[in-house]
């Protein structure tokens, strides 16, 4: 890593009505660093994901990639830092109406204006990438199993060789074999590329594979920080409950009683 942290988040807040969901949150991503941010549902974990991509503004708050304020930020300045990132959605988002490999080449096409052949021999090679061949490539992503659209949003991700990756909880859906096979070709990809990874998930499993370090987002705020290896031991008793999925604890759940 170097100093510079490829994102560094300051203060961050964001409030729908009296809900507020992000409550000064900190956090920094560095440089070719796999960060994995766990927490449970409704933590403000996809708010976060969100606010960076700026598919949301954050009420106040800084979101620096690569030194700067991208919060506020003209569209057209916006756009040029969203060349740098990819994305794997929780449910895929493939388009139904496209053929796997223009999938993938979907970014490359429309954002780089690469023409369809070239475009479409980088698709062949980012699906053998993930393990799929030039067969698939001709397929809708309804003749494809969970596990394959997992896959080959993974290649669509990667496609446009992007520095930071952002996962949404990559392994959603899947069994626990397919679920690993997905880790592993994160992990896989990410270091190939030498890209920055930034993940959300509530999947323990699937936080220790790809991270190098964690972060629990709770009421609003990174509550604890640092490597994975030194997760089982945080001294917390918030990331203690979640990470061993305990009922009892400091986490309350709402349950609904008749």
């Amino acid at each position: 890593m170097t100093d510079q942290p490829k994102i560094r988040i300051r203060d961050l807040h964001k409030r729908f009505g009296s809900k507020v969901v992000l409550d000064g949150l900190d956090l920094d991503v560095g440089v070719a660093e796999s960060v994995v941010v766990i927490g449970g549902s409704g933590s403000g974990k996809s708010v976060l994901l969100k606010c960076i991509l700026g598919l949301i503004d954050p009420d106040s708050g800084t979101i620096e990639i690569d030194g700067r304020n991208v919060v506020g930020l003209p569209r057209a300045e916006r756009e040029a830092y969203m060349r740098k990132f990819g994305m794997l959605f929780q449910g895929g988002a493939l388009f139904d109406s496209l053929p796997v490999w223009e999938n993938v080449a979907f970014g490359l096409i429309q954002s780089k204006r690469m023409g369809r052949p070239e475009a479409r021999a980088v698709a062949l090679e980012k699906l053998a990438q993930v393990g799929l061949n030039e067969e698939v490539s001709l397929l809708s992503p309804a003749e494809l199993s969970g596990g394959m659209q997992k896959r080959v949003s993974l290649a669509r991700a990667i496609a446009i060789e992007p520095e930071i990756i952002f996962f949404d909880e990559p392994t959603t859906g899947l069994d626990p074999i397919m679920s690993d096979v997905i880790n592993d070709l994160i992990v896989k990809c990410t270091r190939e590329l030498g890209a920055t990874a930034l993940s959300i998930t509530h999947d323990m499993a699937s936080a220790r594979k790809i991270a190098d370090r964690v972060a629990m987002l709770y009421d609003g705020r990174i509550i604890w920080a640092g490597p994975v290896a030194d997760i089982d031991r945080s001294g917390n008793a918030h990331v203690d409950q979640f990470i061993n999925g305990r009922a009892e604890g400091p986490i309350q759940m709402a349950v609904r009683r008749s």
